[in-house]
């Protein structure tokens, strides 16, 4: 049997590089109903039920957690590529709250999927490149 080389820690979750001006999905608890925020996450889930009249609802996740996005069939026209394409997305929109249900109801979604190629590069640097989209 090969000998196997050991894992190195994963690195702290305040190390990976952020999106700038998002807010972690474990923080959207904070802002009042119907506050403007920007979150940023791998897109998990995308689900375009039939009976939801064009409306997407997307799954992001970053470092910290979930967050539930409701993308309005007008505006997945306008960001097409990114709702299909994307791997990461940024998200800007209004926070809307039903009980324990927390949603972000897309204004503007941002493919950022170039942040994770810059993950794999050879010799990439987490410090030099934090917060660059």
């Amino acid at each position: 049997m090969p000998d196997r080389l050991p894992h190195p820690p994963p690195p702290h979750p305040d190390s990976w590089p952020r999106p700038p001006a998002c807010i972690p999905a474990a923080e959207l608890v904070r802002p009042p109903d119907g506050a403007r925020v920007a979150v940023a996450g791998l897109v998990l889930v995308r689900q375009r039920p039939g009976t939801a009249k064009g409306v997407i609802f997307l799954t992001l996740e970053d470092e910290t957690g979930t967050c539930n996005v409701v993308v309005w069939a007008k505006l997945y026209e306008r960001y097409r590529r990114a709702v299909i394409a994307g791997r990461l997305l940024r998200v800007t929109g209004r926070l809307q709250r039903e009980q324990t249900v927390v949603h972000v109801v897309a204004e503007q979604i941002e493919d950022i999927s170039p942040m994770l190629d810059l993950l794999l590069t050879p010799g990439f640097d987490i410090d030099a490149h934090a917060g660059t989209p």
